[in-house]
């Protein structure tokens, strides 16, 4: 055992508290990210007074599916309240927390090499088990709680700034898509000059078009009415479809020219996803700003191409006929709930092909409509962006205070 290194199983121990006294505690579960998360578990007649009560500062892993997923499942609550887990998760906390500070342990449990050791010693099931011993026997370097308590000082300043930027982006996000809906589906967009003037009431210039009497025509395909000089037609009428194909298992490197973006979301938020595989043959290749979005399941997981990328299987990128980036950004945004419908058999949409693709129905709005939102939503989209690169920056440098956890000369460098 390296002498700056000790076995967690040192400092922590199981807890079994059942929820005995039913008092209505919330079932939680936890996301691959680490993170306890709202329980999807069907538990209609089901005796929760087996389940595990979790409080604050303790810590929950679920045993199963690492061999699977590669990841242990691993969160520390920090709410007041209490919550309950699963009878099959395991519960423990710290022992003496002026050894072993719980948000340090938490820190160590989010580094990608503990994920990679915790894979490696994963039973033989189909699943992949890990036991509570092995986790016991997994080590960490322990300086000092004062240390550690400094680590955990500059981690949460980091993962705060992280949130500021995330909770920023989401309020413009946020902001972009109410005015997206009240212009291409409520309809009530800036009435222009040559429309007014048609017209001849040139008071009615930039007032919202429906609600001022802008003329409409009933659509027939869409059984209602639609703004004048709007079309009704299909996806590939506005964009250029390229699906993913990855090139071969030889031809990945480290050093190859060329990005696979795979699908689902970024690690915070969904833009501009850093997750990369190097490749010296790319096959198919995506734009800087294209959007993608994948077309297996799950079908709809949306990123944005943050340069010249190649995409593999499984991914589509979407190019704007007319570079309207973002009106396309924010019209697929409104189309990705269409890929959560379900029926008995599962979701609809397992899979998208290329065909079925190009012809998704849209409304198509006046070219000069779109270049107005265009020109008013890519400033929001461009301080998201600067606002994604900042963060993607400041998961380096709480990578780099990963590496200094796990640096033998700690001591020396802290």
């Amino acid at each position: 055992m390296r002498s700056d290194y000790k076995p967690i199983g040192k400092y922590v121990r199981q807890v079994s508290l059942r929820n005995n006294d039913f008092r209505g505690l919330e079932l939680k579960g936890i996301r691959i990210n680490k993170e306890f998360m709202p329980s999807v578990a069907n538990v209609t007649g089901t005796d929760l007074s087996k389940y595990k009560v979790v409080q604050k500062h303790q810590f929950a892993f679920n045993p199963m599916h690492v061999g699977r997923d590669e990841i242990l499942p691993v969160s520390m609550l920090e709410a007041d309240e209490d919550i309950i887990v699963s009878p099959a998760y395991i519960v423990f906390e710290i022992i003496d927390k002026n050894e072993l500070d719980p948000e340090y342990l938490m820190m160590w449990c989010r580094r990608p090499e503990f994920d990679r050791n915790a894979w490696f010693t994963t039973d033989s099931s189909v699943r992949g088990g890990f036991s509570w011993d092995a986790f016991c026997e997994m080590e960490l370097p322990v300086p000092s709680i004062e240390k550690q308590r400094e680590i955990v000082k500059e981690y949460n300043t980091i993962i705060n700034r992280i949130k500021l930027n995330e909770q920023l982006n989401q309020k413009l996000e946020e902001t972009a898509q109410a005015i997206y809906k009240q212009w291409f589906v409520d309809f009530e967009f800036p009435i222009s000059e040559e429309y007014a003037n048609s017209i001849g009431k040139i008071d009615l210039v930039g007032k919202p078009y429906k609600s001022n009497g802008g003329e409409m025509v009933f659509n027939k395909e869409l059984e209602q009415d639609i703004p004048i000089g709007w079309e009704y037609g299909s996806l590939s009428n506005i964009v250029k479809i390229t699906m993913g194909q990855s090139p071969c298992g030889s031809s990945y490197n480290q050093i190859g020219n060329g990005e696979i973006f795979y699908q689902g979301r970024a690690e915070f938020g969904y833009r501009y996803p850093t997750v990369k595989t190097y490749t010296t043959q790319p096959k198919r290749m995506a734009s800087k700003n294209d959007i993608l979005m994948s077309v297996r399941a799950p079908v709809g997981d949306i990123n944005i191409a943050a340069e010249d990328c190649c995409i593999g299987r499984g991914l589509a990128a979407l190019k704007n006929l007319k570079k309207q980036n973002s009106f396309l950004l924010y019209l697929m945004l409104n189309i990705r709930p269409m890929f959560d419908v379900s029926n008995d058999e599962g979701t609809i949409f397992g899979s998208i092909n290329k065909d079925t693709f190009n012809s998704l129905p849209i409304l198509i709005p006046k070219d000069d409509i779109v270049d107005l939102f265009q020109h008013k939503i890519e400033k929001v989209d461009n301080v998201i962006s600067l606002k994604c690169k900042e963060i993607n920056k400041l998961l380096q440098f709480r990578d780099l205070l990963f590496v200094c956890m796990a640096s033998k000369q700690l001591e020396a460098m802290l």
